[in-house]
């Protein structure tokens, strides 16, 4: 179970990962508006607003990879930084895209519930 935990924590992380690499720099292409649903003006006219929502995918990316880095010592780390995943996913499934819920959230409380049952 803890192999599992650790699996999960790390492919959460890389998702936050990708999605920083989508919103702070892939935005305003083909991929990035294909990726999020956009029209060319809205990705040119919403361009900073996504990197800075990348910026912050980075931050919970960077926290549970600290949380690994720091072994069993790093189960809080990894249980406060999960949850704001799952917290940032609901709250993106309900005022963005539904599709959030299960790209974000539900990955994040999988990768919990193995954390808390590690």
């Amino acid at each position: 179970m803890h192999t599992a935990a650790i699996i999960a924590t790390a492919l959460v992380a890389l998702l936050h990962l990708y999605i920083l690499y989508l919103e702070m720099f892939l935005w305003n292409t083909p991929k990035g508006r294909k990726a999020f649903g956009l029209t060319p003006e809205f990705a040119a006219a919403s361009k900073v607003l996504a990197a800075n929502q990348g910026l912050y995918n980075g931050f919970l990316a960077a926290g549970l990879l600290w949380g690994l880095w720091l072994g069993p010592a790093g189960d809080p780390v990894k249980i406060f930084f999960l949850g704001c995943v799952i917290v940032a996913g609901v709250f993106g499934a309900a005022t963005a895209k539904r599709s959030i819920l299960f790209i974000q959230a539900l990955p994040g409380a999988v990768a919990l519930a193995l954390v808390l049952l590690a």
